[in-house]
């Protein structure tokens, strides 16, 4: 996200990130007015779509403050070199600060355009995964043993106090700036949540990293589950899962099937023969020879893929594509769905079993938000109903149906329906693979990246975005070897329609 002088915010990278789990980070040089309007914007964006905007405007405060001290720290760094003082240095330290701020104050703006040409930059980021907000914010610039002692000395000062008299009552130095904004930054972080323990100073060779970590409200959350819990129960409502996809499914289960039998069920459906035979000769699975009947399509896809595929059509039939939203989430669960068995194909080739649920995993992955798009006025009455009687915010509603909380829901629905345990895993962690179960992992990565490639081929999230797990996983080294592998899945894909 580049510093320009008018700056807009995009609200879909912004809500990208904060429904994907992934960092949005920003980089500014100057920190100039626009950018700090466009920072506040952002975080309070972020924060509405995780649902914590109660934290708002203690956030706003601490980002403002820790942004200021980093555009302080590479200013300093300019104004020393010009002085010809080693920052290092005790002696030149205690030098220069006697007429730092002095000579800097109301005169800054030299010294932000030669950051600016140095490079000195500030890097906020913003990450939300796990329950938890962990906020970053970077400057280019190793801090020294005198600035990291008076940090540690206010933190100190802080825990100290309880409340902000307490702390304006307290005499500060002068030399560097009273310090008094970052004790009330640490009294306010106090107030939602924020232990000694979260707020951490790290710091390399090259970077100075300042971080917040802190948990989601747990009254936000009972919120979320209690609107969450209404809506399954309201899932109840959904037409059971075809019974002759059900009578189908069971029939492969049984180990005395035959593949004659499995086909002449299906075949006894002339609308799902059609369905079946359509996906399977499509491009994704790439037949030699097109399937003329059921028979050749299960020996080409086995019995088990044949299930797989059977639990898509039978979603694609209840949820159905009668509205514009719901083309619009149908359009992206395919293309997940031809890359995630594409990269199966060229990078699990040796795991069958990948290969087999990788189609239908990617294109079942976001069913919760696609019951979201199926619910009807009624559904949505009820929600408001509960909301108000319970006194929760309408806003959790809003924030459910724009996707929160969709990976729960949708899990929940794949139970109801009896989807295979992995499918049901893919549904639940696809937007945070690290925690699916073991025997799930390597599927839910695979159908993670998938997704993730669709979101930066559109320009929705960057590259650096992309965990380096999952980056690492499938041998991507650089963005130019991801431009290569978007390249290859673009055209294999639109060959397929």
């Amino acid at each position: 996200m580049p510093e320009q002088n008018r700056i807009t915010v995009d609200k879909e990278k912004v809500k990208r990130a904060a429904q994907a789990g992934i960092p949005l980070t920003i980089t500014t040089y100057m920190l100039t007015h626009e950018m700090e309007v466009y920072i506040t914007e952002t975080l309070t964006l972020f924060l509405k779509y995780i649902g914590q905007t109660h934290m708002t405007d203690y956030l706003v405060y601490c980002v403002s403050e820790l942004t200021t001290n980093a555009k302080k720290a590479n200013t300093k760094r300019i104004y020393f070199r010009q002085k010809n003082l080693d920052i290092f240095n005790p002696e030149d330290y205690e030098k220069g600060m006697i007429n730092f701020k002095k000579e800097t104050f109301g005169n800054v703006d030299p010294y932000l355009q030669k950051q600016r040409d140095e490079g000195l930059y500030i890097k906020v980021s913003l990450w939300a995964k796990n329950s938890r907000i962990r906020i970053d914010v970077k400057n280019n610039c190793k801090l020294t043993v005198f600035e990291f002692k008076r940090i540690h000395d206010k933190l100190c000062r802080a825990q100290q106090y309880k409340n902000m008299q307490d702390a304006m009552n307290t005499i500060v130095d002068e030399t560097e700036g009273s310090g008094l904004g970052l004790i009330i930054m640490i009294l306010m972080l106090k107030k939602i949540g924020v232990t000694e323990d979260d707020y951490s100073v790290l710091v390399d060779d090259n970077e100075t990293d300042v971080r917040i970590e802190l948990p989601f409200s747990s009254k936000t959350k009972e919120n979320f589950d209690e609107i969450s819990k209404k809506l399954i129960s309201l899932i109840n409502e959904l037409p059971s899962f075809p019974e002759n996809i059900v009578n189908i499914n069971r029939l492969i289960d049984n180990p005395d099937s035959e593949i004659s039998d499995v086909a002449k069920q299906i075949s006894g459906d002339v609308a799902l023969t059609a369905d079946l035979l359509k996906l399977v000769n499509s491009a994704a699975f790439r037949p030699v020879n097109l399937c003329q009947n059921v028979t050749d399509a299960v020996k080409l896809i086995g019995m088990q893929g044949v299930k797989q595929l059977l639990f898509s059509l039978g979603s694609m039939k209840i949820l159905g594509e009668n509205t514009t939203e719901k083309k619009k989430l149908w359009k992206h669960s395919n293309k997940v769905a031809f890359y995630s068995f594409y990269l199966a194909k060229n990078y699990s080739s040796g795991d069958k079993s990948i290969a087999a649920d990788s189609y239908v995993n990617g294109l079942l992955h976001d069913i919760g938000k696609i019951v979201f798009a199926s619910a009807n006025t009624g559904i949505m009455d009820q929600l408001v109903t509960i909301s108000a009687a319970k006194s929760i915010p309408f806003q959790i509603i809003e924030q459910m149906v724009e996707g929160t909380n969709h990976e729960l829901v949708g899990a929940k629905i794949a139970e109801k329906w009896g989807f295979p345990k992995k499918l049901i895993d893919t549904i639940r962690y696809h937007h945070e693979p690290e925690n699916a179960p073991d025997e799930s992992k390597k599927l839910v990565y695979l159908v993670s990246f998938a997704n993730l490639l669709t979101y930066y081929e559109a320009g929705e999230i960057d590259y650096y975005q992309i965990p380096e797990d999952i980056l690492s996983m499938f041998r991507i080294a650089s963005e130019e070897n991801l431009q290569t592998l978007i390249t290859r899945l673009q055209e294999a894909y639109k060959k397929s329609n």
